[in-house]
């Protein structure tokens, strides 16, 4: 078994202000975005310019934090946001969804596509590749903050978990950074070093998200309030994963069969 570092979430205090390791996170993620973005809209069938970069960050921020809020309740707090529909404006209880920040970035695009005269999927192209730098820091601001830990387990690589009860647990945020961040990166940048059919690299990302997250739900724990939603073993992670994974991989044949 392994010990748990108690890292301290708290990165720096600066009298009543404090930075929390999980908020740095989704700095990273922006970062890379804008960074590696200007990059990749320096190529010749970029549909915006590298000034553009700048604005797509904003509404990919706006979208990642309003939709990745409004998923989580919707998702996995509908009848307490029933029951009180301020819930959806408690952020300080916490509370993030990836399948609708996801969302809520396909609906920036949109938007931001009919600002810049292109489309939503000639967009979410561009940042296609560089969204799992988010994904994995992400998931490494989860370990620090000691939640979304796995199920318990006697394999070697096992954690007790400051808030995990006893028994030790497979660290299963580090399983998703390892997938979702460096695999999915490294899959998705060597794919798009050159020019691919409109469509592939977001139907790409969708469908091979969807196989990882779908896999690496067997080793996390559900939602205490939620459980397992059928056959002991089926959660509501995988049950958002399954239309990423048919739709990615429709959208994934469809552009290279169009492109053909």
């Amino acid at each position: 078994m392994l010990t748990y570092p108690n890292i301290d979430p708290i990165a720096l205090a600066l009298g009543p202000l404090k930075i929390h390791w999980y908020g740095i996170t989704y700095l990273i993620g922006f970062a890379a975005v804008w960074l590696l973005g200007k990059e990749r809209a320096k190529r010749s069938y970029s549909p915006i310019q590298p000034e553009a970069i700048e604005d797509l960050v904003y509404f990919g921020a706006l979208g990642v934090i309003l939709g990745g809020r409004i998923g989580y309740i919707l998702f996995y707090q509908f009848p307490k946001f029933l029951d009180d529909p301020l819930t959806l404006f408690k952020i300080w209880q916490g509370g993030m969804s990836f399948h609708g920040g996801m969302l809520g970035v396909f609906v920036a695009m949109y938007f931001f596509g009919k600002k810049y005269n292109c489309t939503m999927l000639q967009l979410t192209d561009i940042i296609a590749p560089l969204c799992p730098i988010g994904l994995g820091s992400g998931r490494i601001g989860n370990f620090i903050n000691s939640e979304l830990w796995g199920r318990t387990t006697d394999v070697p690589w096992g954690m007790v978990f400051p808030n995990g009860g006893p028994l030790p647990r497979h660290p299963s945020q580090l399983y998703e950074a390892g997938l979702e961040g460096i695999l999915l990166f490294v899959i998705l940048w060597l794919y798009t070093q050159k020019q691919r059919p409109t469509a592939a690299p977001t139907g790409l990302v969708l469908c091979v998200y969807g196989c990882f997250r779908f896999f690496v739900e067997f080793y996390r724990m559900p939602d205490a309030h939620l459980g397992y939603l059928a056959l002991d073993w089926v959660t509501m992670g995988q049950i958002l994963s399954v239309p990423m994974i048919v739709i990615g991989a429709g959208m994934f044949v469809w552009a290279h069969k169009k492109a053909a």
